[in-house]
């Protein structure tokens, strides 16, 4: 073995080991406010990011639903089966949830189209299994429905067509519609 001394330490005075007790606090202090300087200095984007353009903080900053005042007395406009089919239909039968027949499957639908449209009708309006009534939309007008009924049909190959609105409630449109008209003009 050898004489000369291996392990060596670096600290070898009382004053060396303040200044390298100084150190070990100074350094990790002196670190940590340059970090938090960097990081809190400026905005950053991520590169291609268009989060802080004019459109990008409009949207976020945009009202989140509308208040749309409807006016009761008015006539009620039918929607047509595509709008409810959206608004009601398209939730389940778009994605096949809870056993609904997706939408434009021609096999799901073929013994649902063999029973009728009339029995559709009245199981969408009625609902069935866990379809819950008029799709779970209970302002929806039966014939709303039936038009839904339709558009799902035709989809899949049948020959129904969009139940039109009753005769009574045209005439009533068209009389409400003059007389609104009517009274804007006086």
């Amino acid at each position: 073995m050898s004489d000369s001394n291996e392990h060596e330490l670096l600290i070898k005075t009382p004053k060396q080991l303040v200044y390298a007790v100084i150190a070990a606090f100074v350094i990790p202090i002196f670190v940590i406010i340059l970090l938090a300087y960097y990081v809190t200095s400026s905005e950053k984007p991520a590169a291609g990011s268009n989060a802080f353009s004019d459109e990008a903080i409009a949207q976020r900053l945009a009202p989140v639903g509308t208040i749309d005042f409807v006016d009761a007395s008015a006539p009620k406009v039918l929607k047509t089966g595509q709008q409810v089919y959206s608004t009601a239909c398209a939730a389940c039968h778009d994605s096949g949830a809870a056993g609904a027949p997706k939408f434009g499957d021609k096999g799901q639908w073929a013994d649902r189209l063999g029973k009728g449209f009339d029995t559709l009708w009245k199981n969408a309006v009625n609902g069935i299994g866990t379809m819950p009534a008029k799709g779970g939309n209970s302002s929806l007008d039966d014939i709303e429905v039936a038009r839904a009924v339709a558009y799902m049909g035709k989809e899949v190959g049948a020959d129904y067509a969009e139940p039109e609105a009753p005769a009574a409630e045209v005439e009533a449109t068209t009389e409400a519609a003059a007389e609104s008209s009517a009274e804007t003009a006086k």
